[in-house]
């Protein structure tokens, strides 16, 4: 029964792995702000803690937060759910490798969200966060922060000045810091971007040699249901 959900298993497990020993690394050993340069000016860590939604927007204060917890755990749950029955249905494994790469990303970021702030100290500029500190967390159950590291000025420059809006100023790119969990799920959705008319038509076909498959499957499981 597991193997068939080996992709999605180990696709999980593998990012929330990676994603929270990036995180807890950063955080036990880097004060807030601190920037290293990996690679010259083009790849730096930089860690900052996300205290909202995407690119540090806040929702609506505490209770905003508490709201905005919650959706994404009930937006895992139900992710789950969908990549169960992707893999019932015999999706194509590049679309269930895709999708679970989304919900492994939203998977570590919501970790930090609901134990960061338990689990560890206040953060500053001076001094690195302690792991369950005698204090108490900087926060409370489903209030932490989500830690971001990754940064990519891969360009700047100026706009010139007959340019819209924009015209006359200073730019960046790629400006947003970011972590491991969030590489993940833009990596899901742009393997889905790229390759979904293949994933469709690959599924297609498959149906089509295969016919009778998905019934024998679904009979089987639930003979085993009523056992």
């Amino acid at each position: 029964m597991l193997k068939k959900y080996k992709i999605p298993l180990l696709t999980i497990f593998s990012v929330l792995f990676i994603d929270q020993f990036i995180k807890i690394y950063i955080k036990l050993n880097y004060p807030l702000g601190e920037v290293t340069r990996v690679a010259g000016d083009w790849f730096i860590l930089h860690f900052t803690e996300n205290p909202g939604m995407a690119f540090g927007l806040e929702f609506g204060g505490d209770y905003g937060k508490l709201f905005l917890s919650v959706f994404r755990i009930i937006a895992c749950g139900v992710g789950i759910w969908y990549i169960t029955t992707l893999v019932k249905k015999g999706e194509h494994w590049g679309f269930i490798l895709s999708v679970s790469l989304i919900l492994a990303g939203a998977m570590g970021n919501i970790f930090d969200s609901v134990f960061y702030g338990v689990l560890f100290g206040e953060s500053d500029e001076f001094n690195v966060a302690q792991f369950m500190p005698a204090e108490g967390g900087y926060a409370g159950f489903l209030h932490g922060r989500v830690v971001d590291m990754f940064y990519f000025p891969l360009y700047e420059g100026h706009f010139p000045d007959w340019f819209p809006i924009w015209g006359g100023e200073d730019f960046q790119f790629f400006r947003p810091i970011f972590n491991f969990a969030d590489f993940a799920i833009s990596t899901g959705v742009g393997i889905i971007l790229v390759f979904q008319k293949k994933f469709i038509n690959e599924h297609q076909h498959h149906l089509h040699e295969n016919p009778t498959e998905t019934s024998v499957e679904n009979v089987q499981e639930n003979s085993n249901e009523t056992k």
